[in-house]
C-alpha cells in the first residue's frame, strides 16, 4: 500500500520526470514504448516492453513517465478518459503506477483499468491485486479481481465494491476488449 508521504513524493517527483506526450510517436519510441497498429480509431495500445502494454482510449490526455530514468516506463500520469495497463510480473520489474488526479493506482504485476471522468477517478482491477490511494486524504484500499472504487477529490472514505457485470462490459468496450 502507497503511504501518504509516498504519494507526496511521487507528485513531485511528477513534475521532473521524463515525460512522453501522447501525441508524439519519437517521444514514445524514446520513452521506450510503441504504438501497435490500431485495429479501430477508438483506441490505442503502446507495447512499452516484453510484459507491458497500455491500451488508451482514443482522445485521452497521458504522459508516459521514467520515474527512476532507466530507460523503461514505469507510469503513466492520465488526465481524462480510459487506459487498461497489462504487466507481466515474471517480465516488468518495479511495478507500474497510474497517477490521476485524484487516486493513485500501483501495482507489481496485473490487469487493470482506470477511467477519469471529470472529478472522478474509477479503477477496475480485471485480473490480480492493484493499491488505489486517494491523494486528497492518502487513504488506500486494494482491489482484487472483478473489485472497483470509485474516487474524488474529497475526504471522503473510500468504498470497495464488485462491479456489475453492465459496468464491466461498458468500460472493457472503450477499450476494445
Amino acid at each position: 500500500m502507497i503511504h501518504t508521504s509516498h504519494i507526496v513524493g511521487l507528485a513531485l517527483a511528477a513534475t521532473i520526470l521524463t515525460i512522453a506526450g501522447a501525441d508524439d510517436a519519437s517521444a514514445q519510441t524514446a520513452a521506450n514504448c510503441s504504438l501497435r497498429p490500431a485495429v479501430s480509431t477508438e483506441r490505442q495500445t503502446l507495447t512499452c516492453e516484453p510484459g507491458l502494454s497500455i491500451t488508451v482510449e482514443r482522445g485521452a490526455r497521458y504522459r508516459l513517465a521514467d520515474r527512476n530514468r532507466d530507460g523503461r516506463v514505469d507510469a503513466i500520469v492520465l488526465d481524462n478518459k480510459a487506459a487498461m495497463v497489462d504487466i507481466d510480473s515474471s517480465r516488468v520489474r518495479g511495478g507500474f503506477e497510474v497517477v490521476t488526479p485524484q487516486a493513485i493506482a500501483a501495482v507489481r504485476g496485473t490487469r487493470w483499468a482506470v477511467d477519469v471522468r471529470g472529478a472522478w477517478t474509477s479503477v477496475l482491477v480485471l485480473r490480480g491485486r492493484v493499491a488505489v490511494n486517494k491523494v486528497s486524504t492518502g487513504q488506500g484500499v486494494t482491489l482484487g479481481q472483478g473489485q472497483g472504487v470509485d474516487v474524488d477529490r474529497s475526504r471522503s472514505p473510500l468504498h470497495v465494491n464488485q462491479w456489475r457485470r453492465a459496468r464491466i462490459n461498458a468500460l472493457m468496450a472503450r477499450l476494445g476488449q
